[in-house]
């Protein structure tokens, strides 16, 4: 596998240097100024892979490429929208750049309710907490719903009637949190808005647009020699009433399934669907292999098995899921690949470390640590020296 690194930028507290010193080759990153829905121009793109190649490294991956609100939700933009797309996989594609990261979760990106959850060993993690979650969702948001068990609302609301207005204002820049590196800055009122968009779209409608954004983007892709890797809903089921549709093995079945093509492919990441008790991630590595173009291999520790279910972000081999056999699995498809004369490394990040050591008072963004990822690398890469 191809060991990449993700980069936030110029901006970024973990420095190319820092990178280069990692013993990664390749950095994965994005235009993150560049609006949803904008194209990215060449000259752009351009400018930041001479940045990355003058720091001795090369841009593999970009991650993401954002799938704008009004492509999800078939707004009257969407035309306009999916045309700023095929231009901005035409500009990377110009400058050498064959591997697109993208998701189709409604509204947030990935969500957590403690961006710095103390461990026994002195380590800082990142933590969802479903009990915290649903509080902040019906004494917070004042979303009206049936969507949590009768145990989790009780223990929820009985949480919020303890909160001081400093605990409520901690769990709201938390949940609303934008993905690091992104302009993006929620409030209640206008997630409230963000939310009101997706009013008559449940899952089948979502999927229909997903489909749709296949069939506009894939047959460019396929010209451009690029492969676009779907990542998975991060927690994996619907939250805040929004449906989420690449959250297990059937929904990426289906994916793939849409558009079969070379170019419709996996960002298969271990965390985010392995916060699912009911995901066979060594098997899904095997039976979707062919179609992985990149993972993210992380662990988290289900505090049980239910879905929706608790979880934080543990050791990259001390989670709950078999990192090991995952690993294997992958290597298994590169051979597979290799002996078939179609080449086809996989692309791997270590995501989501824990803060360690010099990590604590650093300003990186949560889950993106230097010394917390280093390690997870570092762990990583011998797993697959061993399996070697």
């Amino acid at each position: 596998m191809i060991e990449c690194w993700r980069w936030f930028g110029p901006n970024d507290a973990v420095t190319l240097g820092d990178v280069r010193q990692t013993g990664a080759t390749g950095i994965v990153t994005a235009l993150h100024h560049v609006a949803p829905g904008q194209p990215w121009e060449r000259s752009e793109v351009a400018a930041r892979r001479r940045m990355i190649e003058e720091a001795g490294l090369r841009w593999e991956v970009v991650e993401s490429l954002p799938v704008s609100e009004a492509v999800k939700t078939a707004a009257p933009e969407r035309e306009a929208h999916l045309d700023a797309y095929r231009r901005s996989l035409a500009a990377l594609a110009a400058e050498g750049i064959r591997t697109v990261c993208y998701n189709f979760m409604p509204v947030l990106d990935w969500t957590r309710t403690d961006l710095g959850w103390p461990r026994p060993s002195g380590a800082t993690a990142l933590r969802f907490d479903l009990a915290d979650f649903a509080a902040w969702d019906r004494q917070v948001l004042g979303r009206a719903s049936d969507d949590y068990a009768d145990a989790v609302a009780e223990e929820a609301d009985r949480r919020a009637a303890g909160w001081t207005d400093a605990d409520r204002a901690r769990l709201t820049e938390t949940i609303l949190a934008g993905l690091p590196g992104s302009e993006e800055h929620w409030t209640p009122e206008t997630f409230r808005g963000a939310l009101a968009r997706y009013e008559g779209i449940d899952a089948g409608a979502l999927r229909a647009n997903l489909r749709a954004f296949l069939d506009a983007v894939v047959p460019e892709a396929e010209r451009l020699g690029i492969a676009l890797c779907a990542h998975p809903d991060d927690p994996p089921w619907p939250l805040f009433g929004l449906p989420r549709i690449l959250s297990t093995e059937e929904d990426y079945r289906a994916l793939v399934a849409a558009h079969p093509s070379p170019s419709n492919g996996i960002t298969f990441c271990t965390g985010s669907l392995g916060a699912r008790g009911d995901v066979d991630l060594p098997g899904m590595a095997t039976r979707l292999g062919p179609h992985v173009r990149f993972a993210h291999l992380r662990n988290v520790r289900r505090e049980d098995d239910t879905v929706p279910g608790s979880f934080f972000e543990d050791d990259h081999l001390g989670g709950s899921t078999d990192m090991v056999a995952v690993v294997r699995a992958l290597l298994a498809e590169e051979g597979r690949r290799a002996a078939g004369g179609h080449g086809g490394a996989i692309h791997m990040r270590p995501d989501h470390g824990q803060r360690l050591l010099t990590d604590h008072g650093a300003r990186s963004a949560p889950g993106y640590p230097a010394v917390g990822r280093l390690r997870g690398l570092a762990e990583l890469r011998g797993v697959m020296a061993a399996l070697r």
